[in-house]
C-alpha cells in the first residue's frame, strides 16, 4: 500500500525541514558530548591518585551510571546519521565556510553546548575535577576529544581568528585552563538562526526595500562591467571594485542590481562612520569578513561623504581595506588609487537624456494619474531636458505625483505637470547653504527695462536653456562636443543697471532656482580650499535644477598675472581650475561684473553670451519710474517726465521709490511728488552728487 504524505494524512507539513534536521543533529551531538564527558568523569572517579576524586564524591550522590565506549560509539553513529542530511547541519556548514578541522568543530561544540544544555557546566566541572571550572577550557578539550592538536590555541587558527570563541583569561591564569565562551552570533548560527551580527547594526544597513526600478541600457552595461570585475577578484586574492561617479543613488542602484544577479543581499557600510581606533577597526574588519562567509551578503562601502584626499579622513578607510580579506564595492566621487588593495574601477553615471525620457515615459505610464496627464511624451521630454535624475528618483517622483493627484484632487494635466516640475526642482535643489544664497525670483519680463537688442539676447539665453535637450540629444550635437554643453553668460554694466534683475527674469521664465554665490565663503586663504569649494558648488548644481549667479565675478574670474611669488602661482591655479570647470559645467552660469576688462580673456572665449547693460537714457528712466511703483501704491500726481531727468540707474530709482513710500506711510498720505523729491535728494547725498535745487522744485 502506498504511504500517504503528511498533507494527505491531514498533518501539517514541516515549513523548514532543514531546521528540523539541524535540531536533530544538535540533539544527537549533545548526547554524544555528554557521554564523552561522562566517560571522562568516570575515569577521574576511578583514578587511584590520592584526592583525585574528592570533588566527584562530594558532587555526585549516588555515583553516575557507568558509560561504556560502546555507548559513545553508538551516539557517534547517531550523530553521523543526523549529519548526513542535505544540506548538512550548521556546525558542518560553519566548518566548511571558515576552514574548521574536525577537532576545532568539537571544541566549538563543547563551548556552545554550555548555552544549549544546563547539564554541561556541571559535567565540565566534574570532568576537570575542579569545582571552580564549570566551563569549557582548552585543557578539557585536549583531553576529551580524539586526535587533539595544540595549534587550536593559536590566533591564526579559525577558532580565534574568526572570533568564534573568546578566551576569558584573568590575572596569571594559564591559557589552557582559562574559560572559553562561544560567540553569541555563532551560538545562534549553530541553532539555525543566521542573522547579521548585532555589533554591525550601527554601521551596516541593508539596501533592500522597495524593489529597484529596471535600469536603462547604459546602467545595465555598468552592472555587467561590475560583475566582470567581481569575477576577477577571487576569495583567495581579494580586491576592491570602485564605483566612481557623482551620484551615490545611481551607485546604490548598481549595487542592488549586481546583488540581485549574484543572489546576494546588499548591505551599505558608511565609510565616514568607521572607527578610528585600530583595535576597533580590526574587530570590524574581522566581523565583516566573517559575515561575508556566513551570509549571502554583498558589502557596499559608501565613501562619497568622505574627503579621501584628506589624510586624516582617509586613514581609517585605507587601514580597513588594507587588512580586509573581504571583497568590497566602494563608492567614491573620484578614482582613489591608494585604498590599500588592488582592484578595478567602474564608472557609474546617471542615465542619458534619451534614457531619462524613456524612464519618464514608463514611470508616468505606470503611475495612474488622476484625470490623465495628456501628452506624456511632452512632459517626459520637458523634464528630462532640464533635470538629470536617476531611475529611482524618476519612478519615485512619478509615483508621488499620482498619489498627490488622488489626495489633492489634481485632475488637470497642467496641475500634475506643475507638480512634477516642482518636485524635480526640489529633488535637484543643490545643498549650497554655506556657499550660496537662494534668491526668490520676483521680476518678470514686464519689470525689466532694456534696449531691444539686450532684451532679445536675454530671451535667447532662456530659449537655449529650454531647448538644449532637443539640440544636444535629439539633433546629435552631444556626439560632436565633449565640453561647452552648458550656457555661460556674462552680464556687464554699472551697479544698478539691472544685472541681478535680469538673472531673476530668466530664472522666473525657466521656473528654476537662482543661487547667488557668496564669494566670502567660496574664496579661502588656504591652498586648495577655493578649488574644493568651487567643485562642490558646480557639482551640486550640475543636475540642472538651479542657475548659478556670480555677482562681482571679477573677484573670481579676474585676469591671470605674472608669477612673481607663490601667491601668484596659486591664484593662477584657481583661475585655471575655473576655466576648466566653467567649460565642463552643463547648467546655466551667469557672471556679473562692472568691469569687462577685469575678466580674463580666456573666460570670454568660453562664454556663450555677453550682455551689456547700458546706463539708462531719459526714455528708459521714465519707464523705470513708472514701473517702480506697485499698482497697489497710492500716488498723487507724480511727474515721471521730470523725475526721468535725474541721471540715475534703475537700482537708485528703486531705492528712492522705496524711501518715498515709507515717507508717505509715515504721513498717512498717498506718495506725493514732494516726498519723491525728498527721497531723491537723500539718494544724491549718498552718492556724493552735487544737488541743483532748481531740479528739485515740484
Amino acid at each position: 500500500m502506498t504511504k500517504l504524505s503528511q498533507e494527505q494524512q491531514g498533518q501539517p507539513q514541516d515549513p523548514n525541514p532543514w531546521l528540523t534536521s539541524n535540531e536533530n543533529f544538535l540533539a544527537a551531538a549533545l548526547d554524544w558530548l555528554k557521554l564523552r564527558l561522562q566517560v571522562q568523569v568516570g575515569a577521574i572517579a576511578t583514578s587511584p591518585a590520592p584526592g583525585g576524586n574528592q570533588f566527584f564524591k562530594r558532587a555526585t550522590s549516588p555515583p553516575p551510571t557507568s558509560v561504556s565506549e560502546y555507548d559513545v560509539q553508538q551516539a557517534a553513529h547517531r550523530m553521523a546519521q543526523a549529519a548526513s542530511a542535505e544540506p548538512p547541519p550548521a556546525l558542518y556548514l560553519l566548518g566548511q565556510q571558515l576552514g574548521l578541522s574536525r577537532f576545532e568543530q568539537q571544541v566549538l561544540l563543547l563551548c556552545a553546548a554550555v548555552e544549549f544544555d544546563t547539564q554541561i557546566p556541571l559535567l565540565c566541572a566534574l570532568a576537570q575535577d575542579a569545582p571552580n571550572r564549570p566551563y569549557p577550557t582548552f585543557a578539557l578539550a585536549l583531553s576529551l576529544f580524539d586526535q587533539p592538536t595544540w595549534d587550536v590555541v593559536s590566533h591564526e587558527r579559525p577558532l580565534r581568528y574568526w572570533q568564534l570563541i573568546t578566551v576569558n583569561a584573568t590575572g596569571t591564569q594559564p591559557l589552557v585552563t582559562s574559560p572559553l565562551q562561544a560567540d553569541e552570533r555563532i551560538v545562534n548560527y549553530l541553532k539555525g538562526l543566521n542573522a547579521l551580527d548585532h555589533r554591525l547594526s550601527a554601521l551596516i544597513a541593508p539596501l533592500t526595500g522597495d524593489r529597484p526600478p529596471p535600469l536603462p541600457p547604459s546602467q545595465q552595461a555598468t552592472v555587467q562591467q561590475t560583475l566582470t570585475a567581481l569575477q576577477r577578484a577571487s576569495r583567495q586574492m581579494p580586491g576592491i571594485v570602485q564605483l566612481v561617479g557623482a551620484d551615490p543613488q545611481s551607485q546604490q542602484l548598481i549595487v542592488q542590481a549586481v546583488a540581485a544577479e549574484l543572489d546576494l543581499y546588499p548591505y551599505r557600510l558608511a565609510a565616514h562612520l568607521l572607527p578610528t581606533a585600530l583595535s576597533e577597526l580590526k574587530t570590524l574588519e574581522r566581523l565583516c569578513q566573517r559575515e561575508s562567509r556566513l551570509l549571502p551578503i554583498l558589502f557596499y562601502l559608501d565613501a562619497n561623504q568622505m574627503d579621501v584626499a584628506e589624510s586624516g579622513q582617509s586613514k581609517p578607510l585605507v587601514q580597513f581595506l588594507s587588512h580586509s580579506q573581504c571583497l568590497f564595492l566602494v563608492g567614491t566621487r573620484d578614482i582613489q588609487p591608494g585604498l590599500g588593495q588592488p582592484g578595478s574601477v567602474v564608472d557609474v553615471g546617471k542615465p542619458t537624456a534619451a534614457e531619462q525620457t524613456q524612464l519618464w515615459m514608463a514611470a508616468l505610464e505606470q503611475a495612474e494619474m488622476n484625470g490623465g496627464l495628456g501628452d506624456r511624451h511632452h512632459h517626459a521630454a520637458l523634464l528630462s531636458g532640464q533635470f538629470r535624475l536617476n531611475a529611482g528618483a524618476i519612478h519615485q517622483i512619478a509615483a508621488s505625483a499620482a498619489w498627490a493627484g488622488e489626495e489633492a484632487g489634481m485632475g488637470t494635466p497642467e496641475s500634475i505637470g506643475d507638480y512634477l516640475w516642482h518636485t524635480c526642482q526640489i529633488e535637484t535643489r543643490p545643498q549650497l547653504s554655506t556657499l550660496a544664497q537662494r534668491l526668490h525670483p520676483c521680476a518678470t519680463w514686464e519689470d525689466i527695462v532694456l534696449p531691444d537688442d539686450e532684451r532679445q539676447i536675454l530671451q535667447q539665453i532662456a530659449d537655449q536653456v529650454r531647448h538644449r535637450n532637443t539640440v544636444y540629444e535629439e539633433w546629435g550635437f552631444h556626439r560632436r562636443m565633449n565640453r561647452g554643453l552648458g550656457i555661460s553668460t556674462l552680464f556687464v554694466g554699472e551697479s544698478g543697471t539691472g544685472k541681478t534683475m535680469a538673472a531673476e527674469v530668466i530664472a522666473n521664465e525657466l521656473r528654476l532656482d537662482l543661487y547667488r554665490i557668496d564669494l566670502s565663503s567660496v574664496v579661502s586663504k588656504y591652498i586648495g580650499e577655493t578649488e574644493k569649494n568651487l567643485r562642490r558648488l558646480f557639482d551640486a548644481a550640475e543636475d540642472g535644477g538651479a542657475i548659478l549667479f556670480f555677482d562681482e565675478a571679477d573677484a573670481l574670474f579676474g585676469k591671470r598675472s605674472e608669477v612673481k611669488d607663490s601667491h601668484d602661482r596659486y591664484a593662477n591655479i584657481e583661475i585655471n581650475y575655473l576655466l576648466q570647470r566653467i567649460e565642463s559645467y552643463r547648467g546655466l552660469a551667469i557672471l556679473a561684473t562692472n568691469f569687462k576688462n577685469a575678466i580674463d580673456t580666456a573666460f570670454l572665449r568660453r562664454l556663450r553670451f555677453v550682455v551689456q547693460f547700458p546706463f539708462p537714457g531719459v526714455k528708459e528712466r521714465q519707464t523705470i519710474w513708472q514701473k517702480a511703483f506697485p499698482p497697489e501704491t497710492p500716488q498723487a500726481d507724480l511727474n515721471f517726465k521730470q523725475l526721468a531727468r535725474f541721471n540715475l540707474t534703475g537700482g537708485n530709482i528703486h531705492n528712492i521709490v522705496l524711501n518715498a513710500a515709507f515717507l508717505a506711510a509715515q504721513a498717512q498720505t498717498p506718495v506725493t511728488m514732494a516726498q519723491v523729491l525728498t527721497a531723491t535728494r537723500g539718494e544724491f547725498r549718498k552718492l556724493d552728487r552735487p544737488i541743483n535745487e532748481a531740479d528739485f522744485l515740484p
